[in-house]
Formats: structure tokens, sequence, C-alpha cells
């Protein structure tokens, strides 16, 4: 996971490849689909073959989010150019917006840069509240509930073999606490923490990216190695 992340941020797509041909991709196709797309529109050896694997995957399994990137990658080895504009967002960045706290979450993503900003960001005199919402130069975002957050975790809960940790972490879910309590319960197994970390992580791109799509865009990699290189893990953490 941190050559891939280190990969993906650095808009690498020949090590992603390299990645990618020796790793199970489903874990991660969210995570690097756009990449991947950069690598088979840039001509990367080996990039086609291993596109049409994640697509394959992405239609099996059919997540949320998961059409419109198999449909860009479908795009991106049919040589077409996709219908979705480019904009260069981070999804994690986007999600955050998306469903963060909703005290605090939304904002707006900057139409010329794709940078996500928060709504209790000091945007200054460019982004003053006085702006027309029209101008074209940023869209903004909504926080929504945390049920389909909610809905990861009981379907995280679902996919388990262990029964004792089935009933363990379903008993945490009821009521007010529910996402603390379920961390706490999941900590106890950090193999099983690792893995949800990762499908949760996955399961946001997902909507990030759908969300996306409804408003027009797609979104690409940085140009370049632009992006800060990605720290080690925190503890918890994929």
């Amino acid at each position: 996971m941190t050559a891939l992340r280190v990969a993906c941020y650095a808009a690498d797509s020949r090590a992603l490849v390299a990645l990618l041909r020796t790793r199970d991709a489903e874990p991660v196709l969210q995570q690097c689909g756009d990449v991947l797309t950069a690598a088979v529109v840039r001509g990367v050896p080996a990039a086609v073959e291993t596109a049409v694997r994640c697509l394959a995957a992405l239609r099996v399994r059919s997540w949320e989010g998961d059409e419109v990137l198999a449909d860009q990658l479908d795009a991106a080895i049919g040589g077409a150019t996709p219908f979705l504009r480019p904009l260069p967002v981070d999804l994690e960045e986007l999600f955050g917006l998306l469903e963060g706290d909703p005290a605090w979450g939304g904002g707006w993503v900057d139409l010329n840069t794709g940078e996500c900003r928060s709504a209790t960001a000091d945007f200054g005199a460019p982004w003053g509240e006085a702006e027309p919402e029209d101008t074209g130069r940023r869209l903004h975002v909504a926080c929504a509930r945390s049920h389909a957050a909610y809905r990861d975790m009981e379907d995280f809960i679902a996919a388990l073999d262990d029964r004792s940790l089935v009933d363990a972490l379903g008993a945490t879910i009821t009521g007010r606490g529910a996402f603390r309590r379920f961390k706490d319960a999941l900590a106890a197994s950090p193999t099983e923490q690792r893995r949800y970390w990762l499908f949760s992580a996955e399961r946001r791109h997902g909507r990030a990216r759908t969300w996306l799509a409804d408003h027009g865009y797609r979104p690409t990699p940085p140009a370049g190695s632009s992006r800060a290189r990605p720290t080690p893990n925190a503890p918890g953490q994929p």
C-alpha cells in the first residue's frame, strides 16, 4: 500500500502498472484508476492489459462509482475522448468535504485548479461570500449525512467469516456513538482493521467519483510529481 500510494501521489504510471501486474488490484481499483487511465493514454507498456483486467473487476464488483471508472478505462483503451471534463481534484480531499462532520463539512472545488476548500476556510477576496455562485469558478459541495458510511460498516461486517467478530462488531453499530464503538472493537483485530480502512477508503473514493461525474467532471492525476510524497501510514490506516 505504501508503494501504491507513492506511485499514485507522484502520478508515476510506470511504477503503478508494475505494481498492479504482480498484485491483486481489486482492493484498490478506485484509488489507482485515474493514474492507470493516464498510463493507458501515455502508452505505458502493459498498461492496456492491466486496465482490461481492472475494468473487468470493476464491472463484476459494481460498487458505487465502479461503472463510472470502468467507462473511463474503456474509453482510454479504445482511444476515445471521455465525455466527462477533466479536473485535477484529489478524491480523498473531495470525500472529506462530502462526508465530513456535518457541522464543519462541505465547501467548494476550484474548477480552475481542482483544489478542495472547506466551507470554514478563509477564502480571501477571490472566494468571498459576495462572489456570485454562477461565476463558473467553483463547484459547491454540500456535506452529506453519514448513512453511506454506516452502510460501509454493515457491508464489511456481512463479508466477514469470523462469526465471533461478526457478533462483536454487529453489537457496536446500534444507537448513538456507533462509529466510535465499531472502530474501538475493530482495533482488537489489527488485520481486519487494516482491511476495513482499505475497504472504506475504496467505497468513499467511489462515492466521490460518482458525485463528481454527476456534475460533469472526472478526476485526473496531477501533472508530473507536484504532490508531496505521502508520509508513512498512520496507525490503524492502510
